[in-house]
């Protein structure tokens, strides 16, 4: 299934999309969760006792980049608990001791997070590098009752629309990876640098939602543990697809692309789409990397009604929330 939400380049929901960051109705309660030797720290949303979506950051980025999504979709989810974990090595997480952050390492750290945090079950998300997380995970084995990837990465970073911009980023990465520890930390964390990120990235033609998206990144995008961890992070984000993964998502999954993103074109988004069988996409018009940013609402309807779609065979019944008339949290499911 494929279909693209009209009207999501429109300046009046884009601006709208910043309550679920500016007044979290419900204040997020931040918990440690014992994992591979660290304790994770993690933001829970909703309800304690729900049914569990955990939601995955992406490259650079921490718990707070995911906000929006988790608080909007426990506001249109009764019932539901939205957990959003800080990184390895981002955010309040520690780097995992003596290990390398690798693909492989993220995925077990997920696979053994969600093991302690959601023994019962739980939907999964993925944003960007959180995308490879998710998807090396379940390659290992972890088995969510659905599966999320927003703005999945899903072609080498070397083929995408910015090619060029990719190696600018890969040489300036091994150039910090030459520099003492204090130097590198003040490259990589520098604000003009970090403020021609934001620049590339955002695609909103709102000027004040793109004043907010700097922001945003100004205050979060350099919370990482140490340089060596980040560049590790680096170069695990730009040496693999979500494609490698592509086989093991027997589960329902959903898709959600916006058409300018500028790390993965869209073709490559429809070609992901077809490696998974049974897989929806969404296509945000006028929207880039950013989904989660610029496009809240919408996204919080597509991932809602997924979530609540009963699988086939699985009876449904109906409830009505603020913002989608959708069958009861993740219909067709059992909570152990």
């Amino acid at each position: 299934m494929l279909a693209t939400a009209a009207g999501a380049a429109c300046a009046k929901p884009l601006v709208r999309a910043r309550r679920y960051y500016r007044s979290v109705t419900n204040a997020p309660h931040a918990i440690s969760v014992p994992t591979l030797g660290v304790d994770t720290r993690a933001w829970e949303h909703g309800d304690p006792d729900g049914r569990t979506i955990i939601l995955v950051h992406g490259f650079r980025g921490d718990h707070h980049g995911l906000e929006g999504l988790a608080a909007g979709l426990v506001a249109a989810l009764p019932g539901v608990r939205a957990l959003v974990p800080d990184l390895p090595g981002f955010g309040e997480t520690a780097a995992i001791p003596g290990r390398t952050h690798d693909i492989e390492l993220y995925g077990e750290w997920l696979r053994e997070f969600t093991a302690n945090a959601a023994p019962g079950g739980f939907a999964l998300l993925g944003h960007s590098f959180g995308s490879l997380v998710v998807g090396a995970a379940i390659a290992g084995g972890l088995e969510p009752s659905r599966l999320i990837l927003v703005n999945p990465i899903s072609s080498p970073a070397l083929e995408g629309p910015q090619a060029a911009l990719t190696q600018l980023a890969i040489a300036y990465y091994r150039a910090a990876e030459l520099l003492p520890e204090r130097a590198a930390r003040g490259l990589l964390g520098n604000p003009a640098i970090v403020r021609v990120m934001s620049e590339v990235m955002a695609k909103t033609g709102d000027a004040e939602l793109r004043t907010w998206i700097h922001g945003q990144h100004a205050s979060h995008f350099s919370t990482f543990s140490d340089p060596s961890t980040l560049l590790q992070a680096f170069r695990a984000s730009v040496s693999h697809t979500v494609a490698e993964f592509a086989s093991s998502f027997s589960m329902p999954t959903l898709l959600i692309a916006g058409d300018r993103d500028d790390i993965t074109p869209l073709a490559k988004q429809l070609d992901l789409r077809h490696r998974v069988p049974g897989s929806e996409l969404r296509i945000l018009p006028g929207v880039g990397h950013l989904v989660h940013y610029e496009a809240v609402d919408d996204a919080v309807a597509f991932i809602g009604r997924f979530l609540t779609e009963p699988r086939p065979g699985a009876p449904a019944s109906r409830m009505t929330s603020s913002a989608v008339a959708v069958p009861a949290a993740f219909a067709g499911e059992t909570r152990a």
